[in-house]
């Protein structure tokens, strides 16, 4: 089982790399969607993981894809400027699934 990296920036992808794992620079949502595809798409793949920009260029598709698939497994990361709330993007998406607001 392999991770990959759907990043939107070089120093991530680079970062990454270094630990082995193989990743995508992209910056539309359309891109977004066409690797998120492909990867969805390999077996060999388990984890992607996605920085914090990629998932609020499509957050309503990752949201779905997050409840409905049971793999590969979505991680939002932090980029290296860690400007976001991942506490609080746990909350949302506990809150989400099942119905409650936390």
């Amino acid at each position: 089982m392999k991770l990959y990296l759907i990043s939107d920036n070089i120093d991530t992808q680079m970062g990454m790399r270094l630990a082995g794992v193989e990743g995508t620079v992209v910056h539309e949502r359309e891109e977004v969607l066409s690797v998120l595809n492909k990867v969805m798409e390999d077996p060999e793949v388990a984890i992607v993981l996605m920085t914090t920009k990629i998932v609020n260029t499509c957050p309503d598709v990752i949201s779905e894809l997050k409840l409905k698939l049971s793999r590969p497994l979505l991680v939002e990361i932090p980029d290296r400027h860690g400007s976001a709330k991942i506490g609080e993007t746990i909350d949302r998406y506990i809150s989400e699934a099942i119905g409650i607001k936390l």
